[in-house]
């Protein structure tokens, strides 16, 4: 078992961020067949990209790096925030000193690939494999990045009103049926880990559309990490979602206005819904001024943002609708 020892003191600390490096990874391993297998459709779209990159860059030395508990920090170096973009990952990994990158060359990589030997004993590796990496990310995971970080930014949205309305230990429970909050303390049942004191640091949490269910991070120069599967993640998957069937709703308000309503599940912005349901930032915003007027939404700033939410009303025409 896993425990992550909290105080409040970490409480006050924790926050959620998101990582395009981390997910361009977990893409990797699982198109390499290391990780949570993908989508079948998904896989068969990305996997003819994925089998060129291997023979015409430098991929296949990043991907020895890839070990099923972990992967060198340089090639996912840890967000800052909810802002983070692959641009600014991208710059961490370029400036990683070739002496750190072997250090974790050592510990992680058995390459016997003569090929992926020379590149991780050359005196370019890093810059190498940052370009490889870079390649990647471009062919196999850039297109998509605007509706997964959607799926994900809504997510965030969601556990910060579930922290505000019911708590911390809710918000953890809620990440995953095998994560407990007891004792004031979080427990993993089903990994190994012992216990892990955040010791003032926070925990980091970081939603993800590709994580098979959870992951934890525990070693430096991360902060103590818990990536989880974001909600709304389900179809991506060709997992039954359990959300109402639109069939009657959209008899009543039409198909587009219908899928709005079902997506508002949790607070969001006319961009976080274009995104999601790859719909025009400008149809979406015509559909909700409708539902609005209808008084089946509400909407509230939020930041820079304009959240849109259900009100009694829709969230009675929704339940209708099941």
């Amino acid at each position: 078992m896993l425990r992550f020892e909290v105080s409040v003191e970490d409480l006050l600390r924790s926050r959620f961020a998101l990582s395009p490096a981390l997910d361009l990874c977990l893409l990797l391993r699982s198109l390499a067949g290391q990780g949570q297998p993908l989508p079948r459709a998904w896989a068969a779209r990305l996997m003819p990209a994925f089998e060129r990159l291997r023979r015409e860059t430098e991929l296949d030395a990043a991907l020895v790096l890839q070990a099923p508990q972990g992967g060198p920090n340089f090639v996912a170096p840890p967000p800052r925030g909810l802002n983070q973009t692959w641009a600014e990952d991208l710059a961490v990994i370029r400036a990683t000193p070739l002496e750190a990158a072997r250090h974790e060359f050592a510990a992680t990589a058995t390459a016997r690939d003569p090929r992926v030997r020379a590149v991780l004993d050359s005196a370019d590796a890093v810059s190498r494999i940052a370009e490889a990496m870079d390649q990647a990310w471009h062919e196999l995971l850039a297109a998509d990045w605007p509706q997964l970080r959607a799926i994900c930014e809504r997510d965030v949205v969601h556990r910060v009103g579930v922290i505000g309305e019911h708590g911390w230990a809710a918000t953890i429970e809620s990440l995953h049926p095998g994560v407990a909050w007891r004792a004031g303390g979080i427990e993993i049942g089903f990994f190994r880990g012992g216990t892990v004191r955040l010791a003032g640091d926070g925990l980091l949490l970081i939603p993800s559309a590709i994580v098979g269910h959870i992951a934890a991070q525990v070693e430096d120069p991360w902060p103590r990490t818990l990536v989880y599967r974001a909600r709304g993640t389900a179809a991506l998957w060709g997992e039954q979602e359990t959300v109402p069937q639109p069939d009657a709703l959209t008899a009543l308000v039409g198909r587009a206005r219908a899928r709005l309503l079902l997506a508002l599940d949790a607070p969001a912005s006319t961009s976080h819904l274009a995104r999601s349901l790859a719909m025009a930032p400008g149809a979406v915003g015509d559909h909700l001024a409708i539902l609005r007027g209808a008084g089946l939404l509400v909407r509230a700033r939020s930041g820079r943002s304009v959240l849109y939410r259900r009100t009694p009303l829709g969230e009675a025409l929704v339940a209708g609708s099941g």
